[in-house]
């Protein structure tokens, strides 16, 4: 195999989230993740005031109540905090699933768009910049490809 020249060398690079968040799908994505967030957050809400509620009631009233009544009252009220934390943690794995699932399209378009772009320009690898891992490129080498993949996969 023949060595390859610094001229024949060219490599780009971009940033994966700029080229994601910049196309019309990401916002109605992200639109539709704040929407399913927004009804996570209010059913937990609402779950935090039956329990504080029920709680107050419970500190009013703890002192005429008999013992049987009070820990019964003790152990609703710690199943109902166990349910909360629970549903809170299952909204949060069902939301990171949601927005995984919502953005897959697009990211699979990206990435052919990156495969497509690397193979018509002959680029023999594009590099994401994203979270510094990648803190210097040779501009006699390396060319920004981010504009170039934003207008394709628009």
């Amino acid at each position: 195999m023949l060595p390859i020249s610094a001229q024949q060398m060219r490599i780009g690079y971009f940033s994966y989230d700029a080229v994601l968040k910049a196309t019309p799908d990401y916002v109605s994505a992200q639109a539709s993740i704040e929407n399913l967030r927004k009804q996570y957050d209010s059913e937990i809400q609402f779950a935090e005031k039956d329990f504080n509620e029920k709680y107050e009631n419970f500190i009013e009233n703890i002192n005429g109540m008999a013992s049987a009544i009070r820990e019964k009252r003790q152990s609703e009220l710690q199943s109902i905090l166990e349910r909360n934390i629970a549903f809170k943690q299952e909204s949060e794995r069902l939301l990171a699933k949601a927005e995984e699932e919502a953005l897959a399209p697009l990211r699979n378009k990206l990435d052919n768009a990156i495969k497509a772009l690397g193979s018509e320009n002959n680029f023999i690898v594009i590099l994401n910049t994203d979270n510094n891992a990648v803190p210097y490129i040779n501009p006699m080498i390396g060319e920004d490809v981010t504009d170039l993949l934003i207008d394709r996969i628009r």
